[in-house]
């Protein structure tokens, strides 16, 4: 009996939430139908790529002419679509990707998650021996060679402040690699909090004009009523 009436009061206050003219409760109704939708959005991302994040935002020229900063990068996991291709593989079977041979990957430095992922082309597959005689770096491990298209020298001929040298990428530290871009869309995602507020702002503009309008509407049909009562 008490389930039945907890079950009827909250159905009775999402009713209410529902139907609410009021403009508090509509701009939180408004906000929380944004939250649903790109929730959705995002799951059904995760479904079909495979990996999170499933989007990313190109933040810097590394990459030019073939990806340019604020382009939203989609990202799937490395051996979705066909197995990972370096530059090596792509130029022997002809694959290309972005302009180029071989795929782009997005991987996180050394492993780091305090740091946001780098975009780079990966360049071939090799032992800690190779990165030594050939790059003359200190490399643990083997991995991946990566490399920006727009850059002058491998990832692992450089560092990061905090981090150190950048070390061959392993299979571990690839979040995806990319499958395609659009230019522009990855704004939002680099300026979120200037994003966010836009959104916000406007979706209260919205609400305020709403209400207003609907204030209108209703003295206007008040105005009508006294008429029609002479």
């Amino acid at each position: 009996m008490a389930g039945e009436k907890i079950i009827g009061r909250v159905k009775g206050a999402v009713k209410g939430f529902l139907a609410s003219d009021q403009p508090v409760i509509a701009f939180g109704r408004e906000i929380l139908w944004v939250v649903v939708v790109v929730g959705g959005i995002a799951l059904l991302l995760f479904v079909v790529c495979g990996t999170w994040p499933a989007v990313v935002a190109v933040e810097s020229e590394s990459m030019l002419p073939n990806m340019h900063v604020n382009d939203l990068v989609f990202v799937v996991q490395k051996d979705r679509f066909g197995p990972l291709q370096t530059y090596e593989t792509g130029g022997n079977t002809g694959y290309m990707k972005f302009g180029d041979y071989g795929d782009v990957i997005i991987y996180r430095p050394n492993g780091a998650t305090n740091i946001h992922p780098i975009i780079h082309r990966v360049k071939g597959y090799y032992d800690a021996a190779w990165f030594t005689a050939n790059l003359h770096v200190p490399a643990t491990h083997g991995g991946y060679l990566t490399k920006g298209d727009n850059n002058l020298v491998a990832d692992q001929q450089s560092s990061i402040n905090g981090l150190g040298p950048i070390q061959p990428v392993e299979d571990d530290w690839i979040v995806g690699k990319a499958l395609f871009s659009v230019p522009l869309l990855g704004y939002p995602t680099l300026h979120y909090p200037e994003f966010a507020a836009v959104v916000i702002i406007l979706l209260v503009i919205h609400e305020v004009y709403v209400s207003r309008a609907e204030g209108e509407e209703e003295k206007g049909r008040k105005k009508e009523k006294k008429k029609g009562r002479r």
